[in-house]
């Protein structure tokens, strides 16, 4: 009977073991597994804020390169206007490219409000009508980019 008892003992011991020890590699497996997602969604987003401001300073330069031969006349400078609209249409196109993946990756709605301010503030660069206002429209849209980056800051962040 005592063989018998610690027999069952025994085996009873070792499911426990087998028991404990799976249960305690699932929760490490799964910890590693929301680790490794929660680095790719970081990195991911690096990636596409990083391209987000870098694709609308492009853009805003582009606007810019675009804004002085229109309202300043130059004499002796010859500058195609069709092909430079053009350029800032490319760079609007990929300013709103990165801002879709902004939109996809951030599940904070007031990053993705500042992101569209600060692709609208570009917009409004061609809307200045002298230099003094353009002077105005260029800051703000230099100052949104920033704040852009600045309020993106903690999600990209190791916690």
């Amino acid at each position: 009977m005592i063989v018998v008892a610690t027999s069952v003992i025994a085996v009873l011991g070792t499911l426990l073991g087998a028991t404990l020890s799976h249960i305690l590699q699932s929760r490490t497996a799964a910890r590693g597994q929301n680790f490794a997602r929660a680095e790719q969604l970081r990195q991911e987003r690096i990636a596409a804020y990083c391209a987000f401001g870098g694709a609308l300073d492009n853009y805003r330069r582009g606007q810019l390169d675009r804004w002085f031969p229109t309202h300043v006349d130059r004499p002796g400078e010859t500058v195609d206007v069709h092909e430079l609209r053009r350029e800032a249409q490319r760079l609007r196109t990929a300013a709103m490219e990165a801002m879709f993946r902004v939109d996809l990756l951030t599940a904070d709605p007031a990053l993705t409000t500042l992101a569209r301010e600060a692709m609208a503030s570009v917009d409004r660069i061609m809307t200045a009508d002298d230099r003094e206002e353009l002077r105005l429209v260029r800051d703000e849209s230099r100052g949104l980019i920033h704040d852009f980056i600045a309020a993106s800051r903690p999600h990209v962040r190791v916690a």
